[in-house]
């Protein structure tokens, strides 16, 4: 690539660009908003207004004619997240998409196929990739720490008005025919594609999936055979008594446990019966880190945070869990 900045354009500016990763745009070196999209015209050009951001659109057509724009951050609900990333693509625009990354794994192999004769690029939005509690989490795997690792488990446990998920205007996230699914599709990407970043390579995974009070995949099982021998084991239960309330991975090894929470700032280590508490402050806009990768990547200065194929795992390990 020969540009020396890359020039954003978002489409879907809801809550998650609202503080989360759309500052980080422009605050990150080498990177600038310079449009956005959303189809309600009074909320995008408000959003606009108080980013300080000069284009703004309904229309993401209009958007992507738009020269000056060489990536586009796709951030609305992952109902269209592929065709959105397709059209980009087709403009010769690189693409930071959100997750889940698609629907489902036909949807995953579709975009995999597309960036493969595509000359731009994309990167997958599994953030917590490169904020510093899960960086130490893979410091602590890499330099052996807590020995030989045999099992890592996590258990998600929330109430059914959990203050885990996003609130939106329309609760799309329980409708599956524009999240994938349940709550479950929602945050489970993130959790999942850790264990991968983690743990490497997929042997087998297997789950089972119970709609509670008829809401879409509300408590799902999962087991995965890594092939490199760690197994792992999770659960996600958003119909739980608020007194059970977790969030909690804990990875064992044969000298000792890694356990910390996917919304905490701190990893417990236990080796050889020895505690020790560490503890991490995350960015205001916790995406940032992420996006300066991503920036990179894109210039051509660093490899790929997050691929498609990394994305096409992910997707076909929650398929599985809930037995698609």
């Amino acid at each position: 690539m020969s540009e020396q900045k890359i020039k954003w354009g978002i489409i879907g500016c809801g809550d998650v660009a609202e503080v989360k990763s759309g500052p980080a745009f422009q605050k990150a070196e080498n990177s600038e908003l310079t449009a956005v999209m959303r189809r309600d015209a009074e909320k995008v050009k408000d959003f606009a207004n108080r980013h300080k951001v000069v284009n703004w659109y309904t229309d993401a057509v209009e958007l992507l004619k738009n020269e000056a724009i060489n990536a586009i951050y796709v951030a609305t609900p992952p109902s269209t997240h592929l065709q959105y990333a397709l059209d980009a693509l087709k403009a010769g625009k690189n693409v930071y998409i959100e997750k889940p990354m698609v629907l489902n794994s036909t949807e995953a192999e579709k975009l995999c196929e597309a960036v493969e004769n595509a000359s731009s690029k994309v990167t997958v939005a599994h953030y917590r990739r490169c904020l510093p509690a899960f960086l130490k989490v893979k410091e602590l795997i890499a330099s052996n720490s807590i020995g030989t690792i045999s099992l890592a488990e996590i258990q998600i446990f929330q109430p059914k008005n959990t203050e885990m998920i996003a609130k939106s205007d329309t609760n799309w996230r329980v409708n599956p025919s524009i999240s994938g699914g349940g709550y479950f599709h929602d945050i489970a990407p993130h959790q999942i594609d850790l264990m991968c970043y983690y743990f490497g390579e997929v042997k087998i995974a297997e789950g089972f999936t119970v709609a509670q009070n008829n809401e879409s995949n509300n408590l799902v099982n999962g087991i995965i055979n890594f092939e490199n021998g760690v197994q792992f084991k999770g659960t996600w239960n958003f119909n739980a008594p608020v007194k059970m309330q977790k969030d909690n991975c804990t990875i064992v090894g044969s000298k000792g446990t890694i356990s910390f929470s996917f919304y905490g700032e701190e990893v417990v280590t236990v080796i050889d019966g020895k505690q020790e508490i560490h503890q991490f402050t995350n960015p205001i806009h916790v995406q940032q880190p992420m996006i300066e990768k991503t920036v990179a990547y894109f210039l051509g200065n660093e490899s790929n945070p997050c691929s498609v194929e990394e994305g096409l795992m992910v997707t076909e390990i929650m398929d599985k869990f809930c037995g698609k």
